[in-house]
């Protein structure tokens, strides 16, 4: 199933630049409430009053910078978010713990050092533990182990969503630094409060900068 959810993040058709600027009318009412109640006999300094209007320049210049920079921002957001529809299809890579079993699951995971035991523990929706597996000494870097699917008794477990968690150790029995990995296809984009998000496997929703890897469906 694809979700494409459009929000917020395209591109107002108001030009904010037409917006007006409340402090710049603030300004406008004060400087013409100056002049009006000013002594006629004691009028403003010629220079005070050019200095009063360098700053209500000013000030417009840096109003309009400002619109100018939120219009650029939701352009940007709405290039990226055209792209980030191609994503959908491909497989990902990120940090987490989920697997979504279909007959076999993909586990994967870092090593930080070289572990003499390092064993997978599988539990299901619920949190209940239901298998542990010993897959021996295993050298630093990245590891994929696929789970059959089976439990501790080697009874077929249903598909859906599973956690797992990894524990090693090295020859002084010591632990050793583990980062869980997880792979899922690219099933949706959706756009919350002008940020982003993928949902992976139709219910796991993250941000862009959280992608690790992609691969799948042509560019990688």
């Amino acid at each position: 199933m694809e979700v494409l959810q459009v929000g917020q993040s395209s591109i107002d058709k108001t030009n904010s630049s037409s917006k007006k600027s409340p402090l710049k009318d603030e300004f406008l009412k004060l400087l013409t409430t100056q002049l009006r109640y000013q002594n006629p006999l004691n009028p403003m300094d010629n220079t005070e009053f050019t200095a009063q209007l360098a700053q209500l320049s000013s000030l417009e210049a840096l109003n309009n910078l400002v619109l100018q920079m939120s219009d650029m921002l939701l352009y940007q957001n709405s290039i990226q978010n055209t792209l980030t529809l191609n994503l959908i299809g491909k497989q990902v890579k990120f940090a987490g713990n989920k697997i979504n079993l279909k007959e076999k699951a993909e586990i994967s995971y870092n090593l930080s050092t070289d572990a003499t035991k390092v064993n997978i523990s599988i539990y299901d929706s619920s949190g209940k533990l239901v298998k542990t597996i010993d897959v021996g000494s295993q050298k630093a870097g990245s590891h994929t182990f696929i789970w059959d699917g089976k439990d501790a008794n080697g009874n077929k477990l249903p598909e859906g969503e599973y956690t797992f968690k990894i524990t090693a150790s090295d020859k002084d029995n010591k632990p050793v630094e583990v980062s869980s990995l997880t792979k899922g296809i690219v099933t949706g984009v959706t756009f919350e409060n002008n940020v982003t998000y993928i949902i992976v496997n139709g219910n796991i929703k993250i941000k862009l900068n959280e992608i690790l890897e992609i691969s799948g469906g042509g560019t990688t």
